[in-house]
């Protein structure tokens, strides 16, 4: 206190001092209504700092002396599991930025792992760096990395694996079956062995969490063709034919030029009034047929579903138009073929 006498430049300096180091304590001084002569102390605003909760950004007047404290004055409790940045001893400053992320629950899907836990991690990526769950170059991972952690959700994770190879392929040889009316009947002869080809293919294999392995083409070269197998075979029976029409006419060597619908009869070369030597001069059998050469000019080689492959060579007093007669080998065999409406392909 200054007393009475004479003000000296001594008391001025210290009185300046004073109020100097009481105002960076934080404190004011006011004269009390009680006593004036008389001062009382109060707290005043210390810090000015930003407060970012869970992403959001606020800023905050306190006299708070540490993290720890700021947060309890905002009745934030924090949990084990929770992020505090700075830590909670650390004194406050001004302008300081302190950032609190309560920690969430969420379960983490692996291959063969299933896990329930607790983070208050900022994103995907970095919960599985907390978790030690450490990625492939191919792994999926749902959620994305940079997504945030979904509270009470699933951040799944699918190990894939993934591989290429290259293969040697066989391109298998076809087999080709010729009528050959030169041959005898039931008999065949192999004019060309052909041989299988070979492809080289290189393959993607991905396999995801040790599941089923999915191949894929990524492309593929031909380094040799395959040349066709071919069978010459005579003309046989009812029987041998019926193997031809069950293959069909597309899996044999012939093309055809058109195709009539015709009423097909049967005979044997030993019906009444029957030589057995047709009209082209070939024996009366399997393979020969009656036609009207103006519809089948003689020589015309045929295929009958049915029947099978044949030969235009003989003619009929009652083969007229659309009319047709097959030659059979057996009375057996005509009486099983009866009377039908067949179509006729003209081979070429």
């Amino acid at each position: 206190m200054i007393g009475r006498g004479p003000l000296r430049r001594s008391h001025v300096l210290a009185v300046s001092v004073l109020t100097a180091g009481l105002v960076f304590a934080g404190f004011v001084t006011q004269p009390s209504p009680a006593y004036a002569g008389s001062a009382a102390a109060s707290p005043a605003i210390a810090h000015v700092v930003s407060f970012d909760s869970d992403g959001t950004l606020t800023q905050h007047a306190t006299n708070a002396q540490t993290v720890g404290a700021f947060l309890r004055n905002r009745g934030v409790v924090v949990g084990r599991k929770d992020f505090v940045e700075p830590s909670l001893r650390t004194p406050l400053s001004d302008r300081m930025t302190i950032t609190y992320r309560a920690s969430i629950p969420v379960t983490i899907v692996t291959a063969h792992r299933r896990v329930a836990v607790y983070s208050a991690a900022p994103d995907v990526g970095a919960l599985l760096e907390e978790q030690n769950i450490r990625l492939g170059a191919h792994d999926e991972v749902r959620p994305a990395l940079a997504a945030a952690v979904p509270a009470n959700g699933v951040v799944r994770v699918t190990r894939v694996l993934t591989w290429e190879r290259e293969e040697h392929r066989v391109i298998p040889a076809k087999t080709i079956h010729r009528l050959d009316f030169s041959m005898t009947p039931g008999t065949h002869k192999v004019i060309a062995s052909g041989h299988a080809g070979e492809r080289t293919v290189m393959v993607a294999f991905v396999q995801r969490n040790g599941g089923s392995i999915k191949a894929t083409v990524l492309k593929s070269s031909v380094v040799r063709k395959p040349r066709p197998r071919i069978v010459a075979e005579g003309v046989g029976e009812y029987a041998a034919f019926e193997r031809f029409a069950q293959r069909s006419i597309q899996h044999t060597a012939y093309v055809t030029a058109s195709a009539l619908k015709m009423v097909a009869t049967a005979y044997t070369a030993g019906c009444a009034g029957c030589s057995g030597i047709t009209a082209s001069g070939r024996p009366a059998g399997h393979g020969i047929v009656a036609v009207d050469p103006r519809v089948i000019p003689l020589g015309t080689h045929l295929y009958i579903p049915g029947y099978g492959f044949a030969i235009a060579g003989d003619t009929g007093g009652a083969i007229r138009g659309d009319r047709i007669d097959l030659g059979f080998n057996s009375l057996h065999d005509a009486v099983l073929f009866g009377r039908r409406e067949v179509t006729v392909y003209r081979l070429k």
